[in-house]
């Protein structure tokens, strides 16, 4: 059997580590309509910082190369042209909600456009996008059929993959993680389980349709979000009852089946998202979800629970918040890691504003320009001191801040949202 070439769409936090994981065994063409991310790639240079650089420089092709179905290696490119070789096609792109918490699948229908230009008879397309059940069957493949002219499971084959990309995590690699697959025939599904199977090395779990791949993805990331909203409730009650969260989770924890989850500002691409499009098919076919909702809803109220409170503690320490100065220690939505998509440090920031304080957000991680670009927002670029600032708040819990020492004192409040600090001299921890 021919050896497939394998086109990978989106070079982000999925589809890189995607790439590189394969192209160590096929020829793989990897396309963004990103230019400046495709130069920094061919330069053997990953800003999220998912593929270490001498990975990627492993795998790397010269630009302009043609690829031949006897090598392997990684050719990246923001030239559609390039993929049309491919007989594999994995569609990486984003899913994100609008401000009203809609999905928004323009990123995924304009892949489809793409795709549809370039595919021919016999091709497979294998979606790892998050998407609610049925996406893939009632949208994608619709939009295929009428662009190419082709016919489901007679000229194309699809399948459905969920990633399951762990943004900053070094142990739980894309590798190492098990792929859950699927094909919209027996024999698809068999040949994207082998294919995804040849490089996961943690093995792969073959699912009996499409949909239950797709429900499978937005409940994994549902579950954790929920269970994360429940400790946020608690930390609310327990901070009324002025008693120590962390201390009641610790304690908790020693019965042998406590899940030990921890409260905190629930954002990002997956945990904060996903909810969203399991709510959004749900309401479509007449069913309101209570529990999901409920969950994001409080998840979503951290940030500003975080804000209240450090001005309950400069009010208590007679502190001016007007015009006061604070520094935001930390803008990721995860500590370690650059990723800034659906952050809620954010309304931490737009929460003390309404009160005119002064913001400085420091983070050694997040990259200036997407901060600016994305929210409006400068960071400041080198570490403050603290003494300038009537509070501080560490807000992600990245190595660097770890180990600072931050003191409170009968001018300055200490917010340690991570409770990762010295709880000797912090005011509060959530």
């Amino acid at each position: 059997m021919k050896q497939p070439i394998i086109g990978i769409f989106g070079l982000g936090y999925v589809g890189l580590p995607l790439a590189v994981a394969f192209a160590k065994k096929y020829p793989v063409v990897g396309f963004d309509v990103n230019t400046q991310l495709v130069k920094q790639l061919r330069n053997g240079v990953d800003r999220t910082c998912e593929v270490p650089e001498e990975h990627l420089q492993a795998v790397l092709l010269p630009n302009g190369r043609i690829l031949d179905n006897g090598e392997t290696g990684l050719l990246v490119s923001d030239l559609l042209g390039e993929m049309q070789r491919a007989t594999i096609y994995i569609v990486t792109v984003p899913t994100p909600i609008d401000k009203h918490k809609r999905p928004v699948l323009t990123p995924l229908v304009k892949a489809n456009s793409m795709l549809a230009r370039i595919m021919e008879a016999g091709d497979t397309i294998i979606y790892e996008s998050t998407v609610y059940p049925g996406v893939t069957e009632e949208v994608c493949v619709p939009q295929l059929e009428k662009e190419s002219g082709l016919k489901y499971n007679d000229d194309f084959f699809v399948g459905y993959s969920p990633e399951r990309i762990n943004p900053g995590d070094d142990k739980h690699r894309v590798t190492t993680i098990q792929k859950v697959t699927s094909g919209s025939t027996p024999e698809t599904a068999q040949r994207i389980d082998d294919l995804y199977g040849s490089v996961i090395t943690a093995g792969t779990h073959k699912a009996p349709s499409i949909k239950v791949a797709e429900a499978a993805k937005v409940i994994e990331n549902a579950q954790r979000d929920i269970n994360i909203a429940f400790v946020n409730e608690l930390a609310k009650i327990f901070n009324m009852l002025d008693i120590d969260t962390q201390d009641v989770l610790e304690a908790a924890g020693t019965k042998w089946n406590f899940l030990p989850f921890k409260p905190g500002l629930v954002g990002g691409h997956c945990i904060g998202v996903d909810p969203y499009y399991l709510a959004q098919k749900a309401q479509e076919v007449g069913y309101h979800p209570e529990i999901l909702l409920a969950g994001r809803r409080l998840n979503d109220s951290m940030g500003r629970h975080v804000a209240s409170e450090v001005v309950k503690l400069m009010l208590k320490k007679n502190l001016p918040v007007t015009d006061s100065r604070i520094l935001i220690l930390g803008f990721t939505f995860k500590e370690n890691c650059p990723d800034v998509r659906n952050t809620r440090v954010i309304d931490i920031y737009h929460e003390l504003r309404s009160y005119h304080a002064q913001i400085d957000i420091y983070d050694p991680w997040a990259d200036a320009d997407i901060v600016k670009a994305e929210y409006g927002l400068e960071l400041v670029s080198q570490l403050p001191q603290a003494d300038s600032y009537s509070a501080v708040i560490l807000a992600v819990a990245h190595n660097e801040f770890q180990t600072l020492s931050l003191t409170s004192s009968p001018t300055r409040v200490i917010y340690d949202v991570k409770s990762v600090l010295d709880r000797s001299k912090v005011d509060k921890r959530l």
